[in-house]
């Protein structure tokens, strides 16, 4: 059993997990739980993270909606940014099929499911994952940076110009843009190289967890601490410790790592002895600290002390050039995996036009279901449009001129409700991307109620289908 690969399933219902798991026990170690967290508790305790994940997306407490599914993909590959995430769910309509996938979930299976459909495109997914693995990747510079655009050779001339500065550095971008990636060239190309490496992300773990990963704990320090255990500050000696989603460290948590920035001082739970870390940190996030900090969601001190060195990583969007360059790095990456494919001219042109919401996460999850499904075929642009998640910025302020609204309505085949939809449509689809699908959040950007939303979100679902 323990040489087998591992495999978290998350459903609430107990019916489907007692059967997949009856099937799938003869190929995979699988762990079973019904909500988030739950599947969080056990990913702590695990001596070894899940290869794979199953997840249904309505979960508990509101079973009903996507939101704690969505919300579980992206805390799974915090927890394990490796780790291949299959959506197996009735809440299949377009829209969510995007969105997961954008998300960073590798494949959408509707249920009911083929048992043996579900095998294959698990065995799949661990022939990718075991290439990710043993495959070296390609690093065309030192920073491991994929790309020729002015923006990434801007960051690149960044990395090399802070990596040996003995100063904390803040790295800030949108999800999927490759900041844990930046982080790591810093180090890389730091003299403390060959120091150890580490990473934890912030949003990953209650309050008391994430403090006893940090700073190490006695044994007894708090339920479960059956043994003591050093934290990532002693463990990462002279080297790096990488705080990925700084901006979600609980407020109580960063009056302690302030301290460590400022002295380099710290206590493990439980204990009195004062200890020193020599660590060199670099925060990595998505939000903006600076407003954070006007409002009072996170200190100000720790702000500006964290950003003395500020990197900014910019959009795929804004990296136009860089996007077939990307494209063919992936398709070399996964060659083995039989995932090489060509796009025809007017699929060149869509995939040169996409903006890529998800970034570089997004492109590399396309790359690998187009190279799935149609290995060694030439792609049209219908087949790409199937792959990629609604486009939020390619249609032009123009469209709103008075003339161009004149030469629409003068058209045969216009439509005042069709492009009220597609209006709406957008604007809910920009409220998911900006709170990467948290439906809550999105509602309170929209000025309306989280059920109006997800009313809203179902029936542009339908309406998409139908035409």
């Amino acid at each position: 059993m323990a040489d087998l690969p591992s495999l978290l399933l998350v459903d609430d219902d107990q019916l489907i997990t007692e059967s997949l798991a009856f099937v799938l026990n003869e190929h995979f170690t699988v762990y079973v739980v019904a909500t988030r967290d739950e599947a969080k508790r056990l990913l702590y305790k695990l001596p070894m993270l899940p290869n794979l994940a199953l997840v249904d997306l309505g979960l508990p407490p509101e079973r009903h909606i996507p939101d704690e599914g969505f919300t579980l993909v992206s805390e799974l590959l915090t927890f394990n940014p490796s780790i291949k995430i299959l959506i197996l769910s009735g809440q299949d309509s377009q829209e969510n099929v995007r969105h997961a996938l954008t998300l960073g979930a590798v494949d959408f299976i509707p249920k009911p499911c083929d048992m043996e459909l579900l095998k294959t495109r698990l065995n799949h997914q661990l022939m990718i994952l075991e290439a990710d693995q043993h495959q070296p990747q390609a690093k065309p510079e030192k920073s491991g940076l994929v790309g020729e655009s002015l923006a990434i050779q801007t960051l690149r001339t960044q990395i090399q110009q802070f990596a040996n500065l003995p100063f904390s550095v803040l790295v800030q971008g949108d999800s999927g843009t490759g900041k844990e990636l930046v982080a790591q060239s810093l180090h890389a190309q730091s003299e403390h190289g060959n120091a150890p490496c580490l990473t934890i992300n912030c949003a990953a773990f209650s309050t008391e967890l994430l403090e006893a990963q940090l700073f190490g704990h006695t044994k007894g320090a708090f339920t479960g601490a059956n043994i003591a255990r050093t934290g990532f500050f002693e463990e990462a000696g002279e080297g790096s410790l990488i705080l990925d989603e700084i901006g979600d460290m609980p407020l109580q948590l960063q009056s302690k790592l302030l301290r460590v920035l400022e002295n380099g001082e710290y206590y493990r739970l439980g204990e009195t002895r004062v200890r020193q870390s020599k660590a060199r940190i670099i925060a990595a996030t998505n939000r903006d600290l600076a407003e954070n900090a006007k409002d009072g969601k996170f200190r100000g001190d720790l702000y500006h002390r964290l950003s003395v060195l500020t990197i900014k990583v910019p959009p795929l969007n804004d990296r136009d050039d860089d996007k077939f360059l990307l494209l063919n790095h992936f398709q070399e990456f996964y060659a083995k995996m039989g995932t090489l494919f060509k796009l025809d001219e007017e699929a060149k042109q869509c995939w040169q036009d996409y903006t890529f919401p998800g970034n570089i996460r997004e492109l590399r999850n396309i790359v690998i279901r187009l190279g799935a499904k149609y290995p060694n075929q030439l792609l049209n642009k219908t087949q790409l449009e199937d792959e990629l998640e609604s486009n939020l910025t390619s249609h032009s302020s123009s469209e709103d001129s008075e003339q161009a609204i004149i030469n629409k309505i003068k058209k045969d085949d216009f439509s005042l409700d069709e492009v009220l939809l597609e209006r709406e449509r957008r604007y809910v689809d920009a409220a998911m991307k900006i709170s990467e699908g948290n439906l809550s959040q999105a509602a309170r950007l929209l000025g309306i109620n989280r059920t109006t939303l997800y009313s809203k979100m179902q029936r542009l679902g339908k309406e998409k289908s139908n035409q």
